[in-house]
């Protein structure tokens, strides 16, 4: 019976994902002969070849595709099995404070990478206004949280920089109303920046909703019974960007900030922080 090595088995998977040997190499922190040669002695265990070498670039034969396959599930595998059995050094639990306004669609991704990274931490999502996560992670309440803001406060990292986009029903007339009808929770950090510029360009409005209920306010606003308005790529899936070709006011550049806990250094806090870097990095 023939063993195949999951090292080489690595290999070629990285080759497949970095799309070459030399970016492989480099990933697996290797040279590029050495990772020639792992791929080379699986065509010979085989007997088959895995590398089409005839073109430029690298390309995978029939085989190739098949073992490809295998190998990636016992990778996966072999990873997860050191994982569960060697985190138990981490038992713990970390808080995640992330405003309502962005967890879709990055903080679901990061939640299930960090899960399968770290079984044995069970990290706790606490969703709140930006103002109120700042004063659970004041408290000690939140090892790490994101914020929304025009600017961060000492201490935070900005990570984007996205624009504020007026949104309502989806084509919606209130926008065109005067007074203009808005829709946001008493203690919205948005709220403030929306009111400061309607006012500057002298456009009466009307608070319809006061609520901090997610679900009154989307519901006021999807039946195009007022406007509200959102960070560019988490726009609630009921409301679409309102094109009111300046007639309401332009809103400033948000970012999106993190605040880490400085007296609890981990490798999972520090794993958590690089997860969420990645994903909202600036674009």
């Amino acid at each position: 019976m023939r063993n195949l090595d999951l090292g080489t088995l690595r290999s070629l998977v990285a080759v497949a994902d970095a799309g070459g040997v030399t970016r492989a190499a480099g990933f697996l922190h290797l040279t590029q002969s050495a990772v020639s040669m792992q791929l080379k002695r699986l065509e010979e265990l085989l007997d088959v070849q895995l590398l089409d070498r005839s073109g430029r670039g690298i390309a995978f034969t029939a085989s190739g595709d098949q073992l490809l396959s295998y190998a990636r599930r016992m990778v996966a595998l072999n990873d997860e099995a050191v994982v569960r059995l060697t985190a138990q050094e981490y038992v713990g639990v970390l808080r995640l404070g992330v405003p309502h306004d962005i967890v879709y669609p990055d903080i679901p991704m990061v939640l299930k990478q960090f899960t399968a990274q770290f079984p044995a931490i069970r990290i706790v999502l606490e969703s709140s206004h930006t103002n109120t996560l700042k004063e659970m992670f004041a408290k000690g309440e939140c090892d790490v949280i994101l914020t929304t803001e025009t600017t961060p406060d000492s201490g935070g990292i900005t990570l984007a920089k996205r624009p504020l986009h007026w949104v309502g029903a989806p084509g919606g007339a209130a926008w065109r109303q005067r007074p203009l009808n808005i829709a946001y929770g008493r203690l919205c950090s948005f709220r403030p920046i929306v009111v400061s510029a309607l006012d500057a360009d002298n456009i009466a409005w009307e608070m319809v909703v006061e609520s901090d209920n997610d679900s009154a306010i989307h519901a006021t606003v999807s039946a195009d019974l007022a406007v509200h308005t959102a960070i560019e790529g988490s726009e609630p899936l009921q409301m679409e960007r309102i094109d009111h070709a300046g007639a309401l006011p332009d809103l400033p550049v948000q970012q999106i900030n993190l605040y880490k806990s400085e007296g609890k250094g981990s490798v999972p806090l520090e794993a958590l922080v690089n997860l969420l870097i990645t994903k909202f990095a600036l674009k």
